[in-house]
């Protein structure tokens, strides 16, 4: 644990890394600490219990959410998506089903697509983030817009079949989203600091994200949606996340025949790389690691599961970059 210790204090010098690192081997959480500020203007320090938006990470929690209703029979994943939704958005081919949204192959349009777009940002220069309160108010920037290809085509990672997902468990359920997962998965899962906070109430011990603009730093207030959904912008603690993963692959969330499925290789992304629903698998060094990683203006994490070697790994940043160097310096460690 020194060694592991002195890696990640030489990778925070290196980056100038912001944010918490929590490792567990088997049952005993090794390390587990904080980094630079989250709010740099009062100089409050990050803590290993800081809560930290993770992005698009919240993407498995959405589809945990989606298996759990699969468990229940309230549908299947190979239910269309025009049998649950009504109305229906009109981009989206009446043969697009529960499984090409969770595992990004149903070609319908994105309000976001990462492949053309840089900026996050720039979503909200003619719709105000601040008014992105509900899921349903993403419907319009995609709604109207052609489908990209055939439903189970080819993969292309997209945020508004999460968001599609999300509006699934809504009408299933009957109750916003954001209070199904809290109830169903944060609170089943211990997770007593994760929520979908709006980022104008903040809870305490909540780091605040900060981007780079002309030299200096400012907050991520204005880039990012007011609150978060079904495709990104929950907040957890890193010992939160590591909680979660335990739950999850404990039978605690999900049963043993979703549990797999979740972690089904169902779409090579490119050699080495897969996707199962919400989640990369990644082949490293010959062996497969669960994946969640979110980025977003002000915000960067990673949370992988080794589970051959008993590990698990969770970085949050409140900085736009820095978690992914940080997940490799410790691979290099004890992934071998």
């Amino acid at each position: 644990m020194e060694r592991l210790d002195a890696k990640i204090r030489e990778l925070v010098e290196k980056e100038g890394f912001s944010g918490s690192v929590v490792v567990k081997q088997g049952k005993e959480l090794v390390y587990s600490k904080g980094f630079g500020y989250r709010n740099l203007v009062e100089k409050l320090p990050n803590q290993k219990n800081t809560k930290f938006g993770v992005a698009s990470g919240s993407k498995l929690f959405t589809a945990v959410a989606i298996a759990q209703l699969v468990e229940q029979k309230k549908f299947a994943y190979d239910t269309p998506l025009h049998q649950l939704l009504e109305p229906c958005p009109p981009c989206i081919d009446e043969r697009v089903t529960i499984h090409h949204l969770l595992t990004h192959t149903s070609g319908i349009p994105d309000y976001f697509d990462e492949s053309v777009m840089d900026d996050f940002a720039e979503l909200w220069e003619e719709k105000p983030m601040y008014k992105m309160e509900k899921l349903e108010d993403f419907v319009p920037m995609f709604s109207d817009k052609e489908k990209m290809f055939e439903p189970g085509e080819k993969f292309h990672y997209n945020n508004a079949g999460f968001i599609v997902l999300g509006l699934v468990v809504e009408a299933v359920v009957n109750k916003p989203f954001t209070t199904h997962v809290t109830e169903n998965i944060f609170k089943a899962a211990g997770m007593q600091d994760a929520g979908y906070y709006r980022l104008d109430q903040l809870p305490g011990n909540t780091a605040l994200g900060y981007i780079e603009e002309d030299g200096s730093l400012k907050t991520n207030v204005y880039t990012v949606p007011v609150v978060g959904g079904s495709d990104g912008g929950s907040f957890v603690t890193g010992p939160d996340m590591i909680g979660f993963w335990r739950a999850l692959l404990n039978g605690k969330l999900l049963g043993e025949d979703q549990v797999e499925r979740l972690l089904t290789k169902h779409v090579k992304v490119k050699d080495g790389l897969s996707y199962g629903y919400g989640l990369w698998l990644d082949d490293v060094n010959k062996k497969t690691v669960y994946h969640v990683m979110g980025y977003d203006p002000g915000v960067s994490f990673h949370s992988c599961v080794y589970p051959e070697d008993q590990w698990m790994v969770t970085v949050c940043s409140n900085h736009s970059s820095g978690a992914f160097k940080i997940i490799k310096g410790v691979e290099e460690l004890f992934l071998k």
